[in-house]
């Protein structure tokens, strides 16, 4: 059946597909147009027509969210209007966000390959049944590439080679990829890539000095066949990032003026993050288990290290060195029985934080406590039926239990360390539904709850915020939880894609920073909040060679400090996109132009009034750019692609961002495959 998938932002062809399977929704595979849930999903196929460098740019074309770079080495989607630790980024299945991922857009998911992923799933607003704590606004599960050695007879040995280079900032970007094995017996994955990106430019601001960075990465997949259905995995993913600065801190930002908005300059000498992270893990999965009463289940073990680093020198000279180490250690168990998935997991976070200052240590400048460690265990089941033959449900529960310990943890104005620990309990629960009015058109809603439980950097952390004013943690924040209403509609059938979804989103303690009165930021939990929002996307095959896409967001919140309303902060303005491709009748060749386009948004908090090195004085303000994507299936090993990006030149800038957005690029890339 031919079919357009409203998910992809660019369709490569009008092609004979099989109906989107989406793992994420449910923890087990159903198609995406049977799930409750709004869901984007993105293969390697559409990375590469997308021409994606980094993780986070995957989602520059999805309605309902907003990609913050404070710099283009980082990347924090908002998704919903949340980011960062209140959006959970999942590895295969197994959870990256640790206990001292700090506040606000953060730099973590680009330390993910985008050349090595096979595929992403977003599912918004999915709360915490599933995967526990930190799943508010999504849910993104990255799936990495694998040998596929089940669909191989006898032995086999192929691989590919990637380049990618664009104009703008002269970047290089390279990849090798080899996998072998025996088909139905074993096989072996390993990727290396290579980063070399250089300083971007735009007409308003020219070349943005120290904005380029470079990246090494390793993956590796080993598969082991017991059986025709029991399968061992082992896997290892390495990433290594260099001086990566926050720009719209440094004395490179000299302002930027756009109408009556602006921005000032920074002030800072240097101030540079390094991240370096590993993830290892051991999986043994049966998908036809003989145990009478489970149908299939895995088991997997992981352990992720990570450091970052960041370095700061101000005006004065003086320097500041933050530096933390953590070791995580993974556990967790899921069985499907019948219509039931269940299981547990457990993560275990030890912490080492060093601070200094000016070459000395200080106990002060530690990003969080040091030798602290966070543990939190979770028991989930859920559930999916029919009631008749139109209307399907997706109901589910999970315990979950937190705990914090912290020995060296040095509070502004102390002398010595003080210790400390907090423990916390949620019982979260989901129950969503979807009626099919008929063979294509359906009905889909529902209620999830969520919550985050306080992380170290909530609890002890020492961190700079905003223009670089000091921001600390509270031992004493409570956790916060939230419940998201949803209702939509879709529409798939031949020739047309729709989806239209609302939602409404209730913060209750919502963890926040305000002034503490001595010209900082503490953490303290505010009182009730709210998002609400609207999210619609369309693709039209209107001709076999010719098909329409467009889609648009818009959303508000409001959220209530110390008995002050105050607007969320980085609310996504009102945005969209509609694109027009065609693709010739041997689809060899596509050509599609794209154009976005965002609203003004000066609907701030006062927080975001206040960092205006990156959020523009009297708003960010609107912008229309114009942009070209090509494919070119040269041969079966052969394939180029091409992406002409803003084509007017326009000057502007993604709203929270550190930096403009590139100017005028081309972007060439090859992939060579054997």
């Amino acid at each position: 059946m031919k079919r357009i998938l409203l998910f992809l932002p660019l369709p490569l062809a009008a092609q004979e597909l099989l109906p989107e399977l989406v793992v994420t929704a449910s923890r087990t595979s159903k198609e995406a147009q049977n799930v409750p849930y709004t869901t984007e999903i993105l293969d390697s196929a559409d990375l590469l027509a997308n021409s994606t460098r980094t993780l986070p740019q995957a989602f520059l074309d999805t309605p309902g969210v907003l990609v913050q770079q404070t710099t283009p080495g980082h990347g924090s989607p908002y998704i919903r209007g949340f980011t960062g630790r209140q959006n959970l980024l999942l590895l295969d299945g197994i959870r990256l966000n640790n206990s001292t991922w700090r506040g606000g857009p953060v730099q973590y998911w680009n330390t993910l390959d985008a050349q090595a992923i096979s595929s992403i799933e977003l599912i918004k607003s999915q709360g915490s049944v599933l995967y526990g704590s930190d799943a508010i606004g999504g849910t993104v599960n990255t799936l990495s590439k694998s040998s596929g050695f089940r669909d191989e007879d006898g032995f086999f040995s192929a691989g590919a080679a990637y380049y990618r280079f664009d104009t703008n900032s002269k970047s290089h970007l390279g990849r090798v990829e080899q996998r072998l094995g025996v088909g139905g017996e074993w096989g072996l994955m390993l990727g290396v890539s290579g980063k070399d990106i250089g300083d971007i430019k735009d007409s308003a601001l020219g070349r943005m000095h120290g904005t380029g960075y470079s990246e090494e990465s390793l993956d590796l997949k080993f598969e082991y066949a017991f059986s025709d259905s029991r399968t061992l995995t082992f896997a290892h993913t390495y990433s290594d990032q260099d001086d990566i600065s926050r720009w719209h801190n440094t004395i490179n930002n000299q302002g930027w003026i756009h109408g009556r908005s602006f921005t000032t300059p920074g002030s800072d000498l240097q101030r540079d993050y390094d991240q370096e992270r590993s993830l290892t893990y051991l999986r043994l999965q049966d998908s036809a288990s003989d145990i009478s009463w489970i149908d299939n289940w895995q088991a997997t073990f992981s352990y992720q290290k990570s450091q970052d680093s960041e370095f700061r020198v101000r005006d004065s000279g003086r320097t500041d060195l933050k530096i933390l180490d953590v070791d995580t250690y993974g556990l967790s168990f899921q069985a499907e029985s019948a219509s039931i998935v269940w299981g547990a997991d457990f993560y275990h976070d030890e912490v080492d934080s060093q601070g200094g200052r000016n070459g000395i240590a200080r106990a002060s400048n530690r990003p969080v406590a040091d030798d602290a460690s966070y543990d939190s265990l979770g028991l989930f089941a859920n559930s999916t039926g029919s009631i008749g033959e139109r209307f399907s449900y997706d109901a589910g529960a999970r315990f979950t239990y937190a705990e914090a310990e912290w020995d060296g943890y040095r509070p502004a104005g102390a002398t010595t360390d003080q210790s400390g620990n907090s423990s916390w309990e949620n019982l979260s629960l989901s129950l969503r539904g979807q009626y099919d009015l008929n063979n294509s058109w359906s009905i889909f809603g529902g209620a999830s709850q969520a919550f985050r439980a306080p992380n170290l950097d909530d609890l002890t952390g020492s961190q700079f915020a905003l223009n670089g004013l000091s921001s600390n943690g509270s031992p004493s924040v409570d956790p916060e939880t939230y419940l998201t209403a949803e209702l939509g509609t879709r529409i798939d059938n031949n020739n047309l894609s729709f989806q239209l979804s609302g939602y409404s989103t209730r913060i209750d303690d919502g963890i926040v920073r305000i002034g503490d009165g001595m010209g900082g930021l503490i953490t303290t939990n505010g009182s009730d909040g709210y998002i609400y929002g609207f999210e619609a996307r369309t693709a039209w095959q209107f001709h076999p060679q010719w098909e329409l896409a467009a889609h648009a967001s818009w959303q508000d919140g409001k959220q209530t400090t110390g008995g002050v309303e105050d607007t969320i902060r980085r609310i996504n303005p009102l945005s969209g996109a509609v694109s027009l491709k065609w693709t010739d009748p041997d689809e060899r060749y596509w050509v599609s132009g794209r154009v976005q386009a965002a609203t003004r948004q000066d609907n701030l908090s006062a927080l975001a009034a206040n960092d205006t090195q990156r959020i523009p004085v009297n708003g960010t303000p609107q912008h229309i750019t114009a942009s070209i994507y090509a494919g070119w299936e040269v041969s079966e090993s052969l394939q180029l692609n091409f992406a002409f990006e803003n084509l007017t030149d326009e000057g502007y800038r993604i709203h929270g961002s550190g930096q403009n957005a590139p100017g005028r690029n081309a972007t060439v890339s090859v992939k060579y495959e054997w």
